[in-house]
């Protein structure tokens, strides 16, 4: 059984080293094997609408876009319902592939056995 980690990422162009590090980090843990779920909140949100994570630039760091399709590729990426819904974001705006879900889940996913969980 492969292992599993949650990422929480709250950040986006406004911390853009933490939000590159999130990204990474699931992306190098899919690769790795790793059952991977990564939760976009905050100003993270904005990266599930098409054409958003093309738009972020850090010197020195993977493209978002090269990373989150990875991550879409090989784990779960979930926008958080009410980070959505105060930006207005609907089902139907997110990138395919990509759910909407709440606290729930999130809680649920990250008490599940064995499963590490990290916050950027």
């Amino acid at each position: 059984m492969p292992r599993s980690l949650v990422i929480k990422v709250t950040a986006g162009q406004d911390a853009p080293e933490r939000c590159s590090q999130a990204f990474t980090v699931a992306s190098v843990a899919v690769a790795a094997g790793a059952d991977v779920s990564l939760w976009l909140t905050g100003e993270s949100a904005w990266y599930a609408l098409p054409g958003r994570a093309a738009e972020f630039s850090l010197p020195e760091s993977a493209p978002l876009t090269d990373l989150l399709d990875a991550v879409l590729a090989g784990g779960r990426v979930t926008l958080c319902t009410q980070c959505a819904a105060r930006r207005g974001i609907g089902p139907d705006d997110v990138i395919p592939g990509i759910r909407i879900a709440g606290a729930a889940v999130f809680v649920d996913e990250v008490l599940a056995d064995g499963v590490q969980a990290l916050v950027y």
